[in-house]
């Protein structure tokens, strides 16, 4: 049982059952528990209602500040042939899928016009590094213009680090950015997950992490595995690999409806309970690698159990309600255009431009009163959504429009039907059981990845 600020307790189903018909439960320390936790209430609802809107309020709070990551697509040129590829990469050729000086100048005017006080710009392509000058270009305007702004911003970049130089990587450290890549697994799994044309991806990626180890610190480089149907035949395998790398979080990442990986869904994709079978031996193999004393986090099990075990909003703005999209997240495209999403302007790339909230020569305020913002308030609610607004894990959840829109054709889609819904609602389940176990190993493990380890998880 979840109330709607996120506090949850479990009954065991004969006293839910009474509880349900609201039948006076003889257990007062089952009944102590759900009054503390605003389920139910024994004379006047007033003060009860006054706390719990309290809770609510610190739990939306995200939604005071305004958009605070801010992606810059700089291009879309790639050298890698990854057929999962969700973001429609192009063949690098020079400057043709590259954002130009002027369009990178008038997006650092956007990410100003954000009231939010702490920002995060993101690069992301293709391959950013293939469009350096560009990064530096708007790092060095952004820099010049918060002198007198006074914002806090942290720079990150998403990248294969292939290209890594040292001129680069001394900028990197200079602007203390976070670097994150991908990495899917052992050597033959990510080499025919992430094909390069002449060399060994798998090879290379290594040898930047450990370049970009060096030069930046451990703390500031992650990776996330993206998994494919041959990847669920190896999670054991896919974990250790991140163990023997000396990485401290793994972010096990199913494919998204998105780019190429739309088009590849037949042979790459899987069901969502192949998925979640896999998904519940690798949580299982870092749990024990844990217990064994080796501290490694599994990233999005901690997205999760941040929202289950603390008050405070989630820093991923892809489960937020209201949603992320444009509340919380601006992209700007190479080609200038305003996206609410990462996933937005990936829709756009296979020709579907729902998400377009306009240019970066538009005002702040003409792009967050668009028709696609309208859109995305009308849908973007869960606690209102068919399917959601009952669900017990709605309040760690988000309502997802632009999978919806993907793979349904409207920002709603039909929540039974929906491969966003029936995964969460599967990891839901797999984390509240491992909660109502009770094993104090476990729970002390969970516990650490929300509270208390560090690392180099990407949240946002």
């Amino acid at each position: 049982m979840t109330s709607e600020a996120g506090d949850f307790h479990v009954l065991d189903p004969s006293t839910f059952a009474a509880f349900a018909r609201r039948e006076p439960l003889a257990d007062g320390n089952t009944l102590r528990g759900l009054e503390a936790k605003h389920l139910l209430y024994k004379t006047s609802p007033e003060t009860a209602v006054r706390l719990l809107a309290t809770k609510l309020r610190t739990r939306k709070s995200f939604l005071r500040g305004g958009p605070s990551l801010h992606i810059f697509v700089v291009t879309l040129g790639c050298d890698h042939g990854c057929h999962y590829c969700q973001v429609s990469r192009r063949l690098h050729s020079a400057g043709r899928y590259d954002m130009s000086l002027e369009t990178a100048a008038a997006a650092v005017d956007r990410l100003f016009d954000s009231p939010s006080l702490h920002l995060t710009v993101e690069f992301q392509g293709g391959e950013p590094l293939l469009a350096f000058p560009v990064i530096r270009r708007i790092v060095e305007l952004i820099q010049a213009r918060n002198v007198q702004e006074c914002r806090q911003i942290v720079f990150s970049i998403t990248s294969t680090l292939h290209h890594l130089t040292d001129e680069i990587l001394e900028f990197m450290r200079i602007h203390d950015f976070q670097v994150s890549t991908s990495l899917d697994g052992p050597a033959d799994l990510h080499d025919a997950n992430r094909p390069l044309p002449g060399g060994s991806a798998h090879e290379l990626t290594v040898q930047g992490l450990q370049r970009a180890r060096q030069a930046l610190g451990d703390e500031s480089v992650s990776a996330l595995t993206t998994l494919t149907r041959r990847s669920l035949e190896r999670p054991k395998e896919i974990v250790d690999q991140y163990v023997r790398l000396g990485f401290r979080s793994i972010f096990l990442r199913p494919l998204s409806p998105y780019g190429f990986a739309n088009k590849s869904e037949r042979r790459l994709g899987y069901a969502v309970e192949d998925y979640l079978r896999f998904y519940k031996t690798a949580l299982s193999h870092i749990l024990e690698i844990n217990r064994s004393g080796y501290l490694i986090e599994e990233a999005y099990a901690k997205i999760l159990l941040s929202s289950i075990l603390t008050p405070f909003p989630t820093p991923y703005v892809d489960l937020r309600s209201p949603v992320g999209s444009g509340f919380g997240t601006l992209v700007y495209n190479y080609d200038g255009g305003v996206y609410a999403s990462d996933e937005g302007r990936m829709l756009k790339e296979v020709g579907n431009d729902t998400l377009r909230l306009g240019s970066v020569t538009d005002d702040f305020q003409t792009l967050m009163r668009s028709p696609a913002m309208e859109l995305l308030a009308a849908s973007g609610l869960a606690e209102t959504l068919p399917g959601c607004s009952d669900c017990a894990f709605v309040p760690y959840c988000g309502p997802d429009p632009a999978g919806s829109l993907s793979r349904h054709g409207d920002p709603v889609g039909h929540r039974a039907e929906s491969e966003h819904c029936q995964r969460h609602m599967g990891l839901f389940r797999i984390l509240f059981n491992h909660l109502a176990e009770g094993d104090p190993a476990t729970l002390g493990i969970f516990e650490d990845w929300v509270h208390g380890v560090p690392s180099a998880a990407k949240a946002a």
